[in-house]
């Protein structure tokens, strides 16, 4: 989604080693006061145990075991953290003998001829899901000296891959938060996994995709149960760590009451201003605000605060242990991807979206191995009077004119009269569009779009971007041929407003509290209610995950069946697990509270719909 981004120098210093005008996560909870309104960085408590702050308290820790091994994810600093580790063993004078995991790699070009089938042509936006292992990284032969002593007082394995070679000694796990792993990607300070140098960023990001973050969750989540420590390397002079069993704990809890991810963002070619305005802790002199991950699960952490530290793991720890409560009667199907995604697509005083369709079911499964395509919805947040999106063809439209268009546009820097090939239609706040796999579709200016949509997140091609180039001034990527092998053209005409914009209708209600349900298309695997309500609701679960936002209203309280409770202002995503069981959401700000709910339809039409075989 964001592979094209450069970034504006503003008034801020931007670090050399992670290029990117947003601050990093504060290393502790009073570093994080704002005036009411969304946060950007919510936690959650760890609820025993503590968070450790620095190389001094780890090292400590190794000293007393003699022998580990220090393993992690792509876009750790591997060699400031030996050295600052030797930094701290040299303080009490010792001795540490050290096995590097780089040197036990295979020669970079072996290891990019290896990748090269996953990565697509040269300059494609897209490969495919690689079906590799860790160990097919390596050479065969293992190290020499993990715990063979030789006079160290200390033994250390580091590096990627460590825990392959010692899985039955104590592991320290480094994570690192998907942002920040772009923003020292984008500096060049990162590369990826196997690579001896940095590359283009969307080069490199492709890679992480489709190779690298494909290969290293399955390591991850096959090492978990093997896992001592854990630890969250994002800052460059120092790292917060906790030992595995307490954050256990903590996730377990979270299965079964109220939980939400930290969001980032991301300026784009045509991003608008209304989250800058809003969000007070946002940047306010980045060029803009394109998109907001609020819940895309393959991108976003998660962020836990003990005495005010605080530590960030990435969602899929939570997916890996405790998918069952997560997803209820569902986890037998999605097992531990989280399949819903909630984000921002912000164009108030900003420019359209490109023209663009996502891939079938049945394509983006041959052609980019992925399990679930790309269905969206369009749920009108905000918007100015005169917005509109773009959905569906004219009655009329000829698929040969319409590609030649496109084409001659392409070719030809020509503009493309574009609704007379496609129908717009007029936005107005809780408006909700149904854009399944195939459906031609837009944003237009002037909208606050909450994109609810199935988690598959960058398969978007794009035939027409309104003759403009990308923040680096470059041409974004048009996509002709994949689209034209995924265009519905039947979804034209009458239809569109008939079967596309979903119809409202009250389902159930109470004295001062409605249920709204907002019909998904047929194609959707998920559902939408909207909860208004003047004073409280109470919600069940029906064992199937939920995923909210307060659309209207300022700030509600939500209370889960096993005691806990969380508060949460206007636009912020939360999630309750299946495991809540039920929940009463009370309006705590001014005004009637609107909740908008997703959650995965029933299994019947799962089995009848979904190929995740």
């Amino acid at each position: 989604m964001v592979s094209d981004n450069v970034l504006k120098k503003d008034k801020r210093e931007v670090e050399s080693w992670r290029l990117t005008s947003e601050t990093i996560l504060p290393q502790n909870k009073n570093n994080t006061a704002h005036q009411p309104g969304y946060d950007i960085y919510p936690c959650h408590s760890l609820i025993e145990g503590t968070i450790f702050s620095g190389y001094d308290s780890l090292a400590k820790w190794i000293t007393e075991q003699k022998t580990v091994v220090i393993d992690g994810y792509v876009g750790v600093f591997w060699d400031e953290v030996r050295d600052a580790l030797d930094k701290e063993f040299s303080r009490s004078n010792i001795l540490v003998g050290w096995t590097v995991m780089a040197d036990r790699m295979k020669e970079s070009s072996a290891i990019e001829e290896l990748v090269k089938p996953f990565l697509g042509s040269s300059g494609s936006t897209w490969g495919k899901k690689c079906d590799l292992k860790i160990e097919d990284f390596f050479q065969p032969n293992e190290p020499d000296n993990l715990a063979a002593g030789k006079g160290y007082d200390v033994n250390i394995t580091i590096g990627i891959g460590s825990a392959t070679f010692a899985p039955h000694l104590p592991i320290i796990y480094l994570d690192v938060p998907k942002n920040e792993i772009h923003y020292r990607m984008r500096a060049g300070t990162a590369m990826n996994f196997g690579s001896d140098k940095p590359g283009n960023p969307a080069e490199m990001y492709k890679r992480c995709y489709f190779v690298d973050w494909v290969v290293l969750n399955e390591y991850k989540k096959k090492l978990l149960p093997k896992i001592t420590i854990i630890a969250d390397a994002q800052w460059k002079d120092t790292l917060k760590w906790t030992f595995k069993t307490h954050l256990l704990q903590s996730l377990k809890a979270l299965s079964g009451s109220v939980f939400r991810v930290r969001p980032w963002f991301a300026a784009g070619p045509w991003g608008g201003h209304w989250m800058q305005e809003r969000f007070d802790q946002l940047n306010k002199d980045e060029v803009n605000y394109a998109w907001s991950f609020e819940l895309i699960a393959p991108e976003n952490g998660l962020v836990f605060e003990n005495a005010g530290n605080l530590l960030e793991i990435s969602f899929d720890f939570l997916m890996f242990t405790e998918s069952e409560g997560i997803l209820g009667k569902h986890s037998k199907i999605f097992n531990d991807e989280f399949p819903i995604r909630f984000n921002f697509l912000d164009t108030f005083d900003g420019g359209n979206l490109s023209i663009q369709c996502h891939p079938s079911l049945p394509y983006i499964q041959k052609v980019f191995g992925e399990h679930l395509t790309q269905d969206e919805t369009y749920y009108i947040l905000d918007c100015k009077e005169g917005a509109v999106v773009y959905l569906g063809f004219q009655d009329d439209i000829e698929p040969a004119e319409f590609k030649q268009a496109l084409v001659e546009s392409q070719a030809l820097g020509k503009e493309v009269e574009i609704t007379k090939y496609i129908q717009d239609y007029p936005t107005k706040k809780h408006d909700l569009f149904l854009i399944p796999n195939g459906t031609v579709h837009s944003a237009g200016t002037h909208n606050m779009v909450l994109e609810i949509s199935a988690t598959p997140y960058i398969f978007t091609f794009k035939m027409y971007d309104w003759m403009r180039p990308g923040l680096d001034g470059k041409p974004r990527p048009i996509n002709i041929d994949h689209a034209f092998s995924n265009l519905n053209f039947e979804r034209k005409g009458e239809m569109v407003a008939q079967e596309l914009i979903s119809k409202s209708c009250v389902i159930d209600q109470g004295t001062d509290w409605e249920l709204i349900h907002l019909p998904t298309h047929s194609e959707h695997f998920y559902d939408i209610h909207r909860l208004e309500f003047h004073s409280s609701i109470i919600v069940h679960t029906h064992n199937v995950c939920h995923v909210l936002m307060l659309v209207e209203g300022t700030t509600i309280s939500v209370e889960t069946s096993d005691g806990s409770s969380a508060s949460f202002q206007y636009a912020e995503t939360f999630v309750i697990p299946a495991a809540a069981n039920s929940y009463q959401i009370l309006n705590t700000g001014k005004g009637k509270a609107k909740v908008i709910k997703a959650f995965v339809k029933d299994e019947i039409y799962l089995a009848d719909h979904l190929n995740l075989a």
